[in-house]
């Protein structure tokens, strides 16, 4: 049976993450974590940088039609970290895949808030090119959908998806940390 080589990657073992390391990523995680806990409006800091992420995905699939230009906001920010994971798994770098990982689901966070507003429309809009033309994405999309009466228990469901997806990864991350200290005591 004939093996790709780029899944032998795969097979490596993961590069191990160090007790410093491993305490540091921790400390930014629970920090961020509880930034993400105490916020009220949604939106955490690095919410900025998701947003020009979004906008790109916006550029980026409008040559694809209509609807992947409305669905290709939210279908890039998630893309970028995720494609960012990939990458670090097929390096085994574990701090890396973890940080992706984690990104990829805190994103899960801004879009269940702008998920959560279809209906009520009081988020300011952000839009490449004529305002007159922008509309909210979520409405556009839960409106086609059909589901637009469901728009925050929808949005809860994501939120939730993107909590335990964060906490997962840590989980993962400790778990990898754990590994690498009982193969070096060993």
């Amino acid at each position: 049976m004939a093996r790709f080589e780029f899944l032998e990657a795969l097979e490596e073992e993961w590069q191990p993450v160090g007790r410093v390391a491993l305490a540091a990523w921790l400390v930014f995680y629970a920090l961020f974590l509880l930034h993400a806990l105490a916020s009220r409006s949604g939106f955490l800091l690095v919410d900025s940088v998701n947003l020009v992420i979004h906008e790109a995905g916006h550029l980026l699939f409008s040559y694809l039609g209509q609807t992947m230009m409305l669905w290709g906001g939210t279908l890039f920010q998630l893309f970028v970290p995720l494609a960012l994971g990939v990458h670090f798994t097929f390096r085994r770098h574990t701090a890396g895949a973890a940080f992706a990982a984690f990104f990829f689901f805190e994103n899960f966070l801004n879009i269940a808030t702008y998920m959560a507003d279809a209906r009520r429309q009081e988020l300011p809009l952000v839009t490449i090119g004529d305002p007159e033309l922008a509309g909210h994405d979520w409405f556009l999309i839960f409106s086609h959908l059909g589901v637009l009466p469901y728009d925050t228990k929808i949005a809860a469901v994501v939120r939730a998806a993107g909590w335990l997806g964060m906490l997962g990864t840590v989980a993962w991350l400790v778990w990898r940390g754990r590994l690498a200290s009982e193969a070096y005591r060993s």
